[in-house]
């Protein structure tokens, strides 16, 4: 026979701490009750993230089987509590984030070409984007009579060899070497492989002249492109790319200079169109219809005002949206916007957290893929910042307006602004030293002044100048433009220059950012004062990313181009390099100085074809570093005893077998299966931007070529 335990059994007391425990968990959730429905998107963008890192379909059919569990475990809660709703609730939601990501995956991405091929290629011509600061324009085609290309490929023409004629429609004949899709060249790099195969684009590549025009475009330029021109005849100089960025969202003509400035004096959210140019273009539309509809008295005592002014602004931030291609922070500021309008028809307060949950629930139903890219994160989370800034009491207390004079009401919207601004600055640090390795620190300094000059200044001339040039009347507005976009240059550049402008970090491992981003959501979404438990794993990520030892050793994808640290900086095997490798190296290292050559080191023994490098770990230890850097067959007796002498031999060609360095070989065939890799050499790290089974669609595989007089096809090396 069983019996209860008594107040003498052992069972009773964990028994009783289990109950109180889960009492003082409900008592907590039921003082947030009002925060629980913000973490639905969460719960949804895990099951997407897990897509994302895990490596294949047996793990990504386990991460669902397991999210599944998760919500039998939760059912297994005591009914009626929120804890067991929210385990429920949170697991049936990651395991759908998981299958929409999965699904899309297969059905409307397109897989890249196997390996890279020289083509006379024919296509039609799907889209055309002009890109002035490089002096070229992207081309997307459609290949014709093609069945071994992806179904698009996206080609870059120089201007001088563009036809004339070109535009949507018009079929192309010309000589290309088309690549797959670049993945990162180094582990922690941009993918923009996983970008592309969204967007449907199979390969890229460079047109060869003569580009022959085989049937002509009929159709007319698309009012964004047409826009775009239209500006770039009315602004001159730097300005002009500035200019054409804030109306139509493209930024194909600023300079990369300037681009560049702007990025690290933490102006570049201002490039990009977001919530803060959806909200100008619907405030000023709102402010517009009200006072044209006050002139009326019988508008103004009989008609619903703000529902019209209301439908209106709306009407106008779709048109914003659509005119400006539809990207990401644009469609949640819409959608925001949207949500705060019908709050603001209906009398209620729309401005909350629950609208930024809402948006960010639409974009990932609607494009999943985002969550992995940084405009996703860096956008929500600025706003979620802010939100959650806005709704803490002793703020909107400070913050209130009140019966104060001119200096004390300019003072308080100044501390206010620079609150904000730092707010948002600690809020996307990790986020900017996870994708870019580097974080702003006098972005909020920068924006004090950068904010009200683009919002009152520049957006309202520039809309100005567009208007009254239907009248031919906008030439003064367009040099008033231009002259507010050169103090923002200027600003942009200045700021730029400082040495604590910004602050580089090694990559940061994708454990240790997720990490990050719950202890920031954590902050961000709950009320009561646990939220503060979630600054311990913000702190610990952010202390351990600059902490982090940096790479040793970087080699690209392609073997191509390496670079060692020295004791007085960083050096790169090929000093012809362009500025687009070196920036990709140096920010991968967390290095801000300039490359040097290795063959200018004096620890370096290069020629022409070899360069031996002798270097120290942090634990002291010599290494001996052998690199080849030309195509020219090595003679094997020497070679074979340069390789013996080296720890680590890294070439862009296949080495033979004979080739046996101490530790490490890595070649062109290594590199096929790793992708670029990071060395620290001090704990043997190696770092490699393929994982073993890394089955993601993305991932460019070499396709199998039959050889003459043999039955089996090999692989093509």
């Amino acid at each position: 026979m069983a019996f209860e335990p008594r107040q003498t059994s052992l069972g009773a007391r964990p028994t009783a701490l289990a109950r109180a425990g889960l009492e003082r968990l409900e008592s907590w959730l039921e003082c947030e009750r009002e925060q629980i429905g913000l973490w639905v998107p969460i719960g949804l963008g895990s099951g997407i993230a897990a897509w994302f890192i895990l490596p294949h379909a047996m793990a990504w059919l386990a991460f669902c089987c397991g999210a599944l569990a998760m919500a039998c475990i939760g059912a297994m809660l005591p009914v009626g509590g929120r804890l067991r709703r929210l385990f429920v609730a949170g697991a049936i939601l990651a395991c759908m984030g998981c299958l929409l990501v999965w699904g899309k995956a297969m059905l409307w991405g397109q897989p890249p070409l196997g390996r890279a091929t020289f083509v006379r290629l024919t296509g039609d011509v799907t889209g055309v984007r002009p890109v002035p600061a490089q002096a070229m324009v992207r081309v997307m085609l459609r290949p014709v009579d093609a069945p071994d290309l992806p179904a698009v490929v996206r080609v870059n023409i120089a201007d001088a060899d563009v036809p004339s004629g070109l535009g949507e429609g018009a079929r192309l004949r010309f000589r290309v070497r088309l690549m797959p899709p670049a993945p990162p060249s180094v582990p922690g790099g941009y993918d923009f492989a996983a970008r592309a195969y969204f967007q449907g684009i199979g390969a890229t590549g460079k047109a060869l002249k003569p580009v022959e025009m085989l049937i002509p475009s009929n159709a007319a330029p698309p009012l964004r492109a047409r826009l775009f021109d239209h500006i770039l005849k009315r602004v001159d100089g730097p300005a002009e790319g500035i200019a054409a960025a804030l109306a139509t969202g493209d930024q194909g003509a600023i300079p990369e200079a300037d681009a560049e400035a702007m990025r690290r004096s933490g102006l570049a959210h201002l490039l990009s169109i977001s919530g803060l140019h959806v909200t100008a273009l619907i405030g000023a539309v709102i402010f517009l219809l009200m006072r044209v509809m006050a002139l009326s008295q019988r508008a103004a005592l009989g008609w619903p005002l703000m529902l019209i002014a209301a439908a209106g602004g709306a009407l106008a931030g779709i048109g914003y949206t659509l005119l400006t291609g539809a990207e990401v922070p644009t469609v949640r500021s819409c959608v925001a916007a949207l949500l705060v309008l019908g709050g603001l028809a209906m009398g209620r307060d729309a401005v909350t957290l629950r609208l930024v949950a809402t948006g960010a629930l639409v974009v990932l139903v609607m494009w999943p893929e985002a969550l992995a890219g940084p405009s996703f994160q860096m956008s929500f989370a600025a706003v979620t910042a802010l939100v959650a800034l806005a709704e803490h009491p002793r703020f909107r207390a400070f913050a209130a307006a009140r019966d104060e004079g001119a200096v004390r009401k300019v003072g308080r919207l100044l501390v206010v602004t620079l609150a904000t601004g730092i707010a948002v600055e600690l809020v996307l640090m990790p986020i900017a030293l996870f994708h870019f390795h580097k974080a702003g620190l006098l972005g909020a300094f920068a924006n004090l002044i950068a904010i009200p000059l683009t919002t009152f200044v520049v957006m309202p001339l520039e809309a100005l100048a567009l208007v009254l040039d239907v009248a031919g009347m906008g030439a003064p507005f367009w040099w008033l433009t231009q002259q507010a976009l050169n103090l923002l240059l200027l600003l942009a550049h200045g700021v730029a220059a400082s040495p604590m402008a910004t602050s580089l970090a090694p990559t940061m491992g994708t454990g240790l950012f997720g990490i990050t981003v719950i202890g920031l959501l954590w902050c961000l979404l709950w009320r009561t004062g646990w939220r503060w438990l979630g600054v311990a794993p913000v702190l610990i990520g952010v202390a351990v990313t600059f902490a982090a030892s940096p790479p040793d050793i970087l080699i690209t994808g392609d073997g191509r181009h390496v670079a060692v640290r020295t004791g007085g900086g960083m050096a790169i095997l090929r000093d012809r390099a362009g500025d687009y490798v070196r920036d990709v190296l140096s920010e991968s290292a967390g290095y801000d100085g300039e490359l040097v050559a290795i063959a200018a080191l004096p620890e370096a023994r290069c020629s022409q074809d070899l360069c031996a490098v002798r270097m120290k770990d942090g634990n002291g230890r010599n290494w001996r570093l052998l690199f080849t850097r030309s195509n020219v067959l090595i003679d094997r007796s020497s070679f074979a005893r340069d390789c013996a002498a080296a720890d680590i031999v890294v070439s862009d060609r296949g080495l033979p077998r004979w080739c046996r360095p101490r530790w490490m070989r890595v070649d062109r065939r290594l590199l096929a299966r790793t992708g670029g890799l990071s060395i620290t050499l001090a704990g043997g790290e190696v770092h490699t931007v393929h994982r073993a089974g890394d089955a993601h669609p993305w991932i460019a595989r070499p396709t199998r070529r039959t050889w003459r007089g043999q039955p089996r096809s090999r692989p093509q090396l």
